[in-house]
Order: C-alpha cells, then sequence, then structure tokens
C-alpha cells in the first residue's frame, strides 16, 4: 500500500517555473514506478510524465518534452516535477500515481495503482 500527497502548485504567470512533489509513505516506495498526470476542467485526466522506479529512464508527453522533468529521491520517499516555460494551457490539477511495473503502456493511467488528491497549477497570461 502506497499513500501519495502532492504539494507545490500555485498560481504562475505564464513562462515562469513550478516545482512540484510528492511524499510517498510505505518502505516499498523505490520498487514503483512513477507518474504525473494532469486534469484540466472539463477534460480527461491526461499522462504528462513517468520515471522507473530507479530514476534510470524517464517518459514524456508531447506538449511538456524540453519544459518539464521528472525525478526522484528514494532515500526521501518523494517525486518531483520540475515544470519551466509554464503556458495557460497547462493549467490543471496535477496528481502523482504509483504504478506496479513500467511496461510499454506507462502512458496509460490504468497501469497506476495508487494516486495522491492532486494539487492546482493554475498559469496566467
Amino acid at each position: 500500500q502506497v499513500q501519495l500527497v502532492e504539494s507545490g502548485g500555485g498560481l504562475v504567470q505564464a513562462g515562469g517555473s513550478l516545482r512540484l512533489s510528492c511524499a510517498a509513505s510505505g518502505r516499498t516506495f523505490s520498487r514503483y514506478p512513477m507518474g504525473w498526470f494532469r486534469q484540466a476542467p472539463g477534460k480527461e485526466r491526461e499522462f504528462v510524465a513517468a520515471i522507473t522506479w530507479s530514476g534510470g529512464s524517464d517518459y514524456y508527453t508531447d506538449s511538456v518534452k524540453g519544459r518539464f522533468t521528472i525525478s526522484r529521491d528514494n532515500a526521501k520517499n518523494s517525486v518531483y516535477l520540475q515544470m519551466n516555460s509554464l503556458k495557460p494551457e497547462d493549467t490543471a490539477v496535477y496528481y502523482c500515481a504509483a504504478a506496479q511495473k513500467w511496461t510499454v503502456f506507462i502512458g496509460n493511467r490504468n497501469e497506476y495503482d495508487y494516486w495522491g488528491q492532486g494539487t492546482q497549477v493554475t498559469v496566467s497570461i
């Protein structure tokens, strides 16, 4: 069982940066691939980024490549999402999630078993 708590969201102007954090409980955190998703009002929850259990590989949706960076610190049971060059279309509730294993479907939300409660990111023009 893994419990996840996100933090770091807020209001930022376009072009600015935010760093989201996700704190996990449970001694087995380091075994789980981790992902970030987001959900804008009236839209479905979409994949943003994922990272392997070791942090050795990552994967991003096209719209955030070159702007967002996912990382993790297994000693701190935490995963992060550094978001730079933010755009108004990045406005959403951001969720971290834990998957049982890394597969070719890691961008699919059905691969994830544990979810946080979300943190709001709002990017103003």
